[in-house]
């Protein structure tokens, strides 16, 4: 099931990845989707404010994967940001360890995960970002299975309209 909510500015971006913090719990794994400049570590670095990150959080793009620590649930986490888009063959997320990330400790962001596909989990939220540069994003949520659905429709609906726009 989909869920679609607005962006107009790389801020609200931000804002949505900081509101879904409180509905995320350890060991979730997010496929963030989207082309260049489309918003996807923006979205990620909302979460990690969401989460209590304390460090600058930048696109993993070079080292492939960052971790930071963080608070969810009230529970001390890693919080684990990768970045595939380097990747040339879907073994080398084999060879870089992106299993190993999804642990019961740790909340997983993986921007470019198409590359990836056949290592992750089916339990997982899907972050589709639409749109570039000065336009406004679409940002669809895509349930795969588990309880994400009553919880993106509990996010959704307590900060629909609180961005300047749904």
């Amino acid at each position: 099931m989909d869920y679609k909510v607005t962006s107009v500015t790389a801020e609200q971006t931000k804002n949505w990845g900081r509101y879904l913090a409180a509905y995320l719990l350890p060991g979730d794994v997010l496929a963030l989707i989207g082309d260049l400049g489309a918003g996807k570590t923006a979205f990620a670095q909302g979460i990690g404010e969401g989460l209590g990150v304390t460090r600058p959080m930048a696109s993993p793009t070079y080292t492939l994967i960052h971790e930071y620590e963080g608070q969810c649930q009230g529970t001390q986490i890693h919080l684990v940001h990768m970045d595939l888009y380097r990747l040339q063959h879907p073994h080398e997320a084999e060879v870089i360890g992106v299993e190993e990330s999804f642990s019961g400790d740790s909340i997983c962001l993986i921007e470019w995960p198409e590359i990836a596909e056949d290592y992750l989990p089916e339990n997982r939220l899907d972050v589709n970002i639409f749109g570039s540069g000065e336009q406004p994003r679409e940002i669809v949520f895509h349930v795969n299975e588990g309880n994400w659905e009553q919880r993106i429709t509990a996010m959704i609906h307590s900060k629909e309209g609180k961005l300047g726009g749904s």
